[in-house]
């Protein structure tokens, strides 16, 4: 089931930062590279911007070769695996992982790391580089989002330590169907209020 979210600006003040929304892979023992999911940009007081936040997601590879897998569906518990056949590397379902709450990859192929990534709604959420032969990439979501105003952040692309240290705001979606996120606070010089992130005219499903 897809969840709708609808972001609506009511701070104060000209401040023209982006709001970056992302998830945090909290797989143990991962090297998280925390990616740009989703980039609002240019948002003016009172305006509003709707997107979809679906439960599907969709898994990638790279090899080391530099050839990309095509995207396929995948959920949680299932475990996928970069094999080398005659026609090339291929990715694929081969069974049940063995967490229930994973998304499990793992590099079947005799040479070469390889890089894994997760999409949803077509954007790049997370990446899991280097993954050595032999060993798996681990991905694991809770429901929630986290949110901020940034500045310089590409949609789709890895964010760096001080930005991400910088949003301490985690919104669950766990069990809505629909609500708004409310952004408020700003306003000029010594007035100015931090921004502040809320979920707002929650549907459940």
């Amino acid at each position: 089931m897809n969840i709708q979210l609808n972001f609506i600006n009511q701070s104060y003040g000209t401040n023209d930062s982006d709001i970056v929304i992302f998830q945090r892979n909290v797989a143990t023992n991962f090297d998280e590279i925390t990616v740009a999911w989703k980039v609002i940009q240019h948002i003016a007081q009172g305006d509003h911007h709707s997107f979809v936040f679906p439960m599907t997601m969709q898994i990638a590879a790279t090899d080391s070769r530099g050839n990309f897998t095509p995207r396929t569906d995948a959920q949680n518990g299932q475990l996928f695996a970069m094999s080398a056949t005659d026609a090339g590397d291929r990715l694929a379902l081969i069974r049940v992982g063995t967490e229930p709450t994973e998304i499990q990859v793992l590099n079947n192929l005799p040479v070469g790391a390889i890089d894994a990534e997760i999409y949803r709604d077509g954007k790049l959420l997370a990446r899991k580089t280097d993954i050595a032969p032999r060993h798996k990439g681990v991905f694991h979501f809770k429901p929630t989002i986290w949110i901020g105003a940034v500045s310089q952040v590409e949609e789709g692309e890895a964010m760096n330590a001080a930005i991400v240290s910088s949003i301490d705001t985690e919104l669950s979606l766990l069990g809505i169907a629909s609500a708004n996120i409310v952004m408020t606070g700003g306003g000029p010089g010594a007035t100015s209020h931090p921004f502040a992130f809320a979920l707002r005219d929650i549907v459940m499903a």
